[in-house]
């Protein structure tokens, strides 16, 4: 059975799960099981669009009148509250901490989505450089296009395990990778 499509305002189209279609996502349930297995569908929903649109850091308000959470078909729109809710839910061990709060402390506006954390990146950036003159100049990487703090804490990693060495000042850093 074919996935249904919703049009983005981006040239590629996204292919949505069929839980998008269901009316009930959009409201957080009471039930602790239904409203965890709720958790883990918009997870995996917001993760998946995130890859797809190349968005590493989500402004929930932003994100509000976005395809990611108002279903223009259903007419049925997440709230902000419960987009917060979910996010913050990402940002623990029991949701993969796959995101992190952006900002001051307390402040649930802008946060990183880590559909490959810093540690997963940091494997990825080590086989690139290992795998790149055998692969060419002409493909772009997986990071293309990385925030720069995201590639900053994952080429800490890397010096943390004594993968690679950053060196030069803010403006102007290059890495040395062993």
């Amino acid at each position: 059975m074919s996935k249904r499509v919703v049009r983005d305002t981006e040239p590629s189209t996204f292919k949505y799960p069929r839980s998008y279609f269901f009316p009930p996502l959009f409201t957080l349930q009471p039930n602790t099981a239904s409203r965890n297995a709720q958790f883990k569908k918009w997870s995996s929903l917001i993760l998946s669009y995130c890859r797809h649109h190349r968005v590493w850091r989500l402004s929930i308000i932003d994100a509000l009148d976005t395809p990611l959470f108002y279903n223009s078909e259903l007419r049925k729109r997440l709230s902000l509250q419960d987009a917060r809710e979910i996010v913050d839910w990402m940002t623990t061990r029991e949701g993969s901490e796959r995101a992190e709060w952006i900002g001051r402390e307390g402040e649930k506006s802008i946060a990183w989505v880590y559909w490959r954390r810093p540690e997963e990146w940091a494997v990825v950036l080590a086989d690139w450089d290992r795998v790149e003159p055998v692969r060419g100049p002409d493909l772009e990487p997986d990071f293309h296009g990385m925030e720069p703090d995201i590639l900053q804490k994952s080429l800490n990693v890397l010096v943390k395990r004594g993968k690679a060495q950053v060196f030069g000042s803010e403006d102007q850093q290059g890495v040395k990778f062993f």
